[in-house]
């Protein structure tokens, strides 16, 4: 590491909770180059939701690699293009009954949301966009606006406008209706807050600290929206392409339509990059070019995302995901509610991306470290980092996952133990 260390950027944060050089991986396994095994539960911060090198889905790289396949073509026409935007359109839309158009914003999950708020102004001709406490949607500037986290926020340099934050589901308590109080301020003439363009929103907040909006919640937002004539947008970035255990994190909301979804991180189902934003076909009023970028035609991403997309219309992947997602459901139960109160963790989110909290927010960096050391990885999250954050990817095995939870077990013990010796000192 002697060059990382020497030359790139002090804004490397990866390598500080994960301090080794790693070499190889495969599926829900990565290796360091001393050959130590880790269980990844941090999954490049949730883009290899499919586990590393997923077979099936290098197998169709490896494929259009040998025939010399088109890399980048920006927003040309090219084969891949077309049979992605078809797979995805009749296999993973029109079973949902969504419509949408496509717009391919690679290569980040920022870049997308940014198209989304600029598309959003570009139809209500108003300029604010409704983000929440506690939100991330990106590191540009547009995107990083809308985020709440103080210290991403300082980084900008520059003043970041244009956003309203309001309190997110249960921000408050639960006998707070955050709802009804974001709807006063709009409907109140002296309130002095003017009508958004657009209520932007993630249904589990990945960065934000593992906060879950009720479907109740997100159906009122949907309501407020209308209300006002503003834009519904869900940021499916990290919760979306399978991360709580369905294709979209809200699709089980049948009532749920929102105007734009951004998808990004696990679509490609590799780590490629590669970003989309699905709009309804009466928001696509761009002028040709007016939102481009030199890599929205990553082919190689076409291809490898064709592979999420039969997995997805694979019935025993289904199957199999769902059980996973209820086995971890009721391991991470079980694990809290063995610590007594005042030392067990509160679980958070869904699916395949879950957090945990203690009532000393600087525990869950602790529980991190403890875990690198003892073979598994994972990260945190929150404005504090005070929510341990658990990213197994979809393809984890049983006996792997009951595995990863017998070593997060330990790390949390050992840590409770060594914080009961500082107190005593």
């Amino acid at each position: 590491m002697q060059y990382i260390n020497s030359f790139e950027s002090e804004v490397r944060a990866c390598c500080r909770i994960f301090p080794v050089v790693f070499k190889s991986a495969l599926g829900y396994e990565i290796f360091d180059e001393a050959g130590k095994r880790y269980i990844d539960f941090f999954c490049a911060a949730g883009s290899l939701a499919y586990g590393h090198n997923h077979p099936q889905i290098l197998d169709l790289l490896r494929h259009h690699i040998d025939k010399n396949g088109i890399v980048n073509s920006l927003d040309m026409a090219t084969l891949e293009k077309e049979d992605f935007i078809k797979n995805f359109h009749d296999k993973i839309l029109l079973p949902r009954s969504y419509q949408y158009k496509f717009q391919f914003c690679s290569p980040s999950g920022a870049n997308v949301v940014e198209a989304a708020c600029k598309i959003a102004r570009k139809m209500t001709g108003r300029q604010p966009i409704v983000s929440f406490t506690n939100a991330f949607h990106g590191m540009s500037l547009g995107a990083l606006s809308l985020s709440g986290s103080r210290f991403k926020r300082s980084g900008a340099g520059v003043g970041l406008y244009n956003t309203y934050f309001m309190p997110y589901d249960n921000y408050f308590g639960s006998d707070i209706d955050t709802i009804s109080l974001i709807d006063k301020l709009f409907s109140d003439a002296g309130s002095g807050y003017n009508l958004p363009a657009a209520f932007i929103v993630e249904t589990i907040q990945g960065e934000g600290g593992l906060n879950k909006a009720s479907d109740e919640w997100l159906l009122r937002l949907q309501d407020l929206a209308q209300k006002y004539d503003a834009l519904l947008i869900i940021d499916d970035i990290q919760a979306g392409c399978g991360r709580t255990g369905q294709f979209f994190s809200f699709e089980h909301l049948t009532e749920l339509n929102p105007d734009i979804i951004c998808l990004s991180k696990a679509l490609s189902g590799l780590g490629l990059p590669m970003s989309l934003l699905l709009l309804k076909e009466h928001l696509d009023v761009w002028k040709p070019g007016e939102h481009n970028g030199t890599f929205r035609g990553n082919n190689y991403a076409f291809v490898t995302a064709q592979g999420v997309i039969n997995l997805w219309n694979n019935i025993e992947f289904v199957s199999e995901t769902n059980k996973i997602s209820k086995l971890f459901d009721t391991l991470l139960e079980n694990l809290s509610h063995s610590f007594n109160e005042g030392e067990r963790p509160m679980t958070k989110g869904l699916g395949f991306i879950r957090g945990l909290e203690w009532e000393n927010p600087k525990t869950a960096y602790k529980v991190a470290l403890e875990c690198f050391k003892r073979g598994l990885l994972v990260e945190t999250s929150g404005a504090e980092k005070q929510v341990l954050k658990l990213l197994p990817p979809l393809i984890i095995t049983e006996l792997a996952l009951k595995e990863a939870i017998s070593i997060l077990k330990e790390s949390i013990v050992i840590v409770l133990e060594k914080d009961k010796d500082l107190v005593c000192e």
